[in-house]
């Protein structure tokens, strides 16, 4: 029953300072401070990225002269 009158009771006042919470400038320069970090973060993490540099390719094999004479594989072996 307190339940119910603290509902009644709360839903009857039209100025409560819940419903008119706002995130005003606080909230702006907190989330203009992630955005500032943000981009920070990426350009430091693009420089670490260079510095890692291109994977190194892998070397091919020399052709062996028995390929280009046109040999079968199995004539190589023995």
């Amino acid at each position: 029953m307190t339940f119910l009158t603290a509902v009644l009771a709360s839903g009857s006042s039209t100025s409560s300072t819940v419903s008119n919470v706002e995130p005003g400038l606080l909230g702006f320069l907190v989330v203009a401070a992630l955005g500032v970090a943000l981009v920070f973060l990426l350009r430091s993490m693009n420089k670490q990225f260079k510095k890692i540099g291109p994977k190194p390719e892998e070397t091919e094999p020399e052709p062996d002269p028995a390929d280009e004479a046109g040999q079968p594989q199995d004539a190589k072996r023995s």
